[in-house]
């Protein structure tokens, strides 16, 4: 049985089927409507919205934020960290200032983390993430990947759900 195609292929399914096709034709009217008062967003000069720990409650977060998020702390930090790509993180990272380049970076950061996983072995992914992963590096690959699998998923959903919810009130 070859686990990092299966696992890969959990997460391609969804993205093929599921996910990706959600996105097209996000506008940037959508990318940045921000369904409540004071969301956390990706600001149209390239900043974000962004503190560690975060304030409690959470403040809500558009869709660009979440694509953000994705982007960066989901997939483009571990792709550096496991699959030989740039540098990334919250701090430094070029944020998106419209939907279609948004889409871009979070293409080309799956395309990299799909086939990143694809490469790996069944020795590997039972290998320690290490330390770059923090409170991961103890933890198998294995894991990691499937939590990345499930990050991906949710927020995809969510994501999903504020198009719905902005086609509703919208009127559009």
């Amino acid at each position: 049985m070859n686990f990092p195609e299966l696992f890969a292929d959990q997460l391609d399914f969804h993205w093929t089927h599921q996910l990706r096709p959600r996105l097209d034709g996000l506008t940037d009217d959508e990318y940045f409507w921000e369904p409540v008062p004071d969301c956390w967003t990706v600001r149209r000069d390239g900043s974000i919205d962004f503190a560690y720990p975060p304030p409690d409650p959470e403040p809500f977060t558009t869709i660009a934020w979440r694509l953000a998020h994705v982007i960066v702390g989901v997939l483009a930090v571990r792709n550096h960290s496991h699959f030989g790509a740039p540098e990334a993180s919250y701090e430094t990272w070029q944020y998106a200032t419209d939907a279609t380049t948004a889409l871009s970076q979070l293409d080309d950061a799956y395309a990299r983390w799909i086939a990143g996983v694809r490469s790996l072995s069944d020795d590997a992914l039972a290998r320690p993430v290490g330390p770059a992963e923090g409170p991961w590096a103890e933890h198998p690959m294995a894991e990691l990947v499937l939590h990345i699998n499930r990050e991906v998923i949710h927020h995809g959903a969510e994501i999903a759900c504020i198009r719905d919810l902005y086609v509703h009130t919208k009127g559009n």
